[in-house]
């Protein structure tokens, strides 16, 4: 009688995950805070605040790696991400989606307020006087054809992987990586290449800002993807068990429609 009892006291008698304790979140948020006051130290030209930003920086790629890790052991070893479990994580990537879109909202916030209104302080006019613009149609433009055509292509993999039609997936897949990172590049070039930096009034600070963050999160959307990519591999993806690469696909698509609105508001109309 004691072992029976002590057998359906284990027993899940419903199809909720209720998570075990982790120590991933409490890292992830010193590491996500160290690496804010380094970015800010950094931008205030503080002796210390690149390492500071380069500590809390790495620190958040580990948190993600082992947090991710111990996600998909509990996915798709242990077998607890039921139908509804996914339903949730569906609504909690849904939540985090409009969080971020307010997160962005602030700086396009900031942008039309200076641009709309330009003070007397930067000369009335927009751009401010002594800001060399870059051209929306060189780079800026390609870059928007490579993320729609990524877009493009992740969606193409989505379909594969519900169709199981495994080589259209992983081609599919691996363009959009390489798709990644080739923004990512031209955009690294850019940066390198622009006669005006973050220092530069409002227009190099909500200029960086805005394209910045955007090109952190293209940064974090590749890795995620690249993440489904090796899943994909392993045969961790089915054509019923999929929430991992489908919220990457979320967050991909959101990443495109952040760069449109960045592209037509702060490269062609703002630096016109």
């Amino acid at each position: 009688m004691t072992s029976l009892s002590t057998i359906s006291k284990h027993t899940q008698r419903h199809p909720f995950h209720l998570v075990d304790p982790s120590p991933w979140p409490f890292v992830a948020s010193l590491a996500a805070f160290s690496s804010v006051i380094g970015g800010v130290m950094y931008m205030h030209a503080y002796k210390e605040g690149s390492f500071i930003l380069l500590i809390g920086f790495f620190s958040l790629l580990f948190s993600m790696f082992v947090w991710w890790r111990d996600v998909i052991r509990e996915s798709t070893f242990e077998g607890h991400h039921t139908g509804i479990v996914q339903q949730g994580l569906r609504y909690g990537m849904i939540l985090f989606i409009i969080s971020e879109i307010l997160f962005f909202f602030a700086f396009f916030w900031a942008f039309f307020h200076s641009s709309l209104a330009p003070t007397v302080e930067i000369g009335s006019i927009w751009p401010p006087k002594g800001i060399s613009v870059l051209n929306p149609w060189e780079i800026p433009f390609l870059n928007t054809l490579i993320l729609l055509l990524s877009g493009c292509t992740v969606t193409w993999c989505h379909h594969a992987i519900i169709a199981k039609y495994r080589t259209q997936s992983i081609i599919s897949l691996s363009l959009t990586i390489i798709l990644a990172i080739i923004f990512t590049s031209f955009q690294v070039y850019e940066y390198t290449t622009a006669d005006f930096r973050l220092s530069d009034g409002i227009y190099g600070s909500t200029f960086y800002m805005a394209t910045g963050f955007h090109g952190f999160h293209v940064f974090v959307g590749t890795i995620s993807l690249l993440i489904c990519l090796v899943r994909l591999y392993q045969y961790q993806l089915t054509g019923q068990h999929h929430f991992g690469f489908e919220s990457a696909a979320w967050y991909w698509h959101f990443v495109d429609v952040v760069w449109l609105f960045l592209f037509v508001s702060i490269y062609w109309w703002g630096g016109s």
